[in-house]
């Protein structure tokens, strides 16, 4: 009698990461707009004031989301992912009570420290272990969780904030986050597919992707590795032009099209973003390659800029260029990742994602403030919009001239041989699944999967 096999449990690590991008994107990427606003409203401070804040809740994020691999292996990935869900819901309830401008800072550190955990290295991290070849399509519905995150918190935080006041919202908020995602934490993160007897994607790897991947070279000094430096640039730049225009595109198209209207336009470039992550996560072929993937995508948002430039004059730009651009918002996060899959060895690639999220995320943090006073600069002449969205455009072009210069670094590094690898590698232990990157952990310093 043949024993029936288990399911694969990297389903539920897929539907779990979905939900913690859910969470993390509408509590820590699309909330610190509301609150700005919620802020301003209830203390009478300076937008400039409030704006500085935000802009601190991004920049932060960044010193804790480089060294996530690090407290990975220290705390364990269930421990570290409660502990920012914790931290974040601190820091937005500090946001809801501040009275003075100290107080607003101080939450600011809790909340943008707190979100990364929950953030684009974070669903990377946790997808990574359970998906090799299926990764593109597994990342690209995991990553669809931050496009529902913001389809379903920007509203609810405005309905829960007009209707009950900020501080109540920010508590009932967070303390169903937490909840959520403590839960989540011991019951799914926890698990690895060693301590299962299963294998990624559900089935034993095949000997090619298995020499494939043991091919690639590691990388001693990353920051002189041409493939990180492009991979990084690009994802900055991408981002940087993205983020800023977004920030203001909602308040340049209520002009044209009505308040009501302009809303409307901006839901539809959420569904094109996951319509188009989407698309690419399952349509994508094995030996795509997905740097040129990613210059399409990017190629699109080129397109949809330039469309913009004619919504002065013919309404259906509008909709054409918010179409074309929201098709590639969601691959700007999910492509580099799928990426550094390709071009870096396992342990390589579990520090390059969250050090390219790192340096995204520290350059988008100053994209609205830029753009903003380029829309400024821009609206003193006779095409307000041309400029404002040349800039976003150009932007583009450069990061797709990064993604074409690291074109074949990775294939030029030094072949690797058993003889420079000392051998074959030694078997995961139970102290240090495969999946985890860097050093074998000290006696005093072993990683804790099952804490919660």
């Amino acid at each position: 009698m043949r024993t029936p096999q288990p399911l694969f449990f990297g389903r539920k690590v897929l539907y779990a990461t979905f939900v913690l991008a859910v969470f993390g994107w509408g509590v820590g990427f699309y909330g610190p707009p509301v609150f700005l606003h919620a802020v301003v409203q209830r203390t009478g401070w300076s937008v400039a004031l409030v704006s500085a804040a935000v802009t601190l809740h991004f920049l932060c994020g960044t010193l804790v989301v480089a060294n996530l691999p690090r407290l990975y292996r220290r705390w364990g990935v269930p421990t570290v992912t409660l502990a920012g869900a914790i931290a974040l819901a601190l820091g937005v309830s500090g946001w809801a009570r501040a009275t003075a401008p100290w107080q607003l800072y101080a939450a600011a550190l809790f909340s943008g420290m707190g979100w990364v955990t929950l953030g684009a290295a974070a669903v990377n991290a946790l997808i990574s272990p359970w998906f090799v070849k299926r990764r593109p399509a597994a990342l690209g519905m995991a990553y669809n969780g931050a496009s529902v995150g913001g389809v379903v918190f920007s509203p609810l935080w405005v309905f829960l904030i007009a209707g009950h006041g900020f501080a109540q919202a920010a508590w009932w908020v967070g303390l169903a986050m937490v909840l959520v995602i403590a839960v989540l934490a011991r019951k799914v993160f926890a698990v690895t597919p060693q301590q299962l007897g299963q294998h990624p994607d559900g089935v034993p790897p095949d000997a090619p992707a298995q020499a494939a991947a043991a091919a690639l070279a590691r990388v001693p000094r990353l920051w002189r590795d041409r493939a990180f430096l492009s991979l990084g640039a690009g994802m900055a730049l991408g981002l940087f032009a993205q983020i800023g225009l977004i920030a203001h595109l909602l308040s340049l198209l209520a002009p044209l099209l009505g308040a009501q209207t302009a809303g409307i336009a901006m839901g539809l470039a959420t569904a094109s973003a996951i319509a188009g992550r989407s698309l690419v996560g399952w349509l994508m072929p094995d030996s795509a390659d997905r740097r040129l993937v990613a210059c399409l995508s990017y190629g699109a948002q080129i397109a949809g800029s330039l469309v913009l430039m004619l919504a002065m004059e013919h309404t259906w730009a509008v909709w054409a260029g918010v179409l074309l651009f929201g098709a590639g918002i969601g691959n700007a996060t999910s492509l580099p990742p799928l990426i550094a899959q390709t071009e870096f060895a396992r342990e390589d690639a579990a520090r390059v994602v969250p050090l390219i999220v790192a340096m995204s995320q520290g350059a988008y943090a100053f994209a609205p403030a830029v753009f903003g006073l380029l829309r400024t600069l821009a609206g003193q002449g006779p095409h307000p919009l041309f400029w404002f969205l040349a800039a976003a455009a150009a932007l583009q072009a450069a990061a797709i001239a990064c993604l074409v210069w690291g074109r074949g670094a990775a294939i030029q590094r030094p072949p690797v041989t058993p003889a420079r690898r000392g051998g074959p590698p030694d078997p995961p232990s139970p102290h240090r699944p495969a999946h985890w990157p860097g050093p074998p952990p000290r006696p005093d310093d072993r990683p804790r999967c099952g804490s919660g």
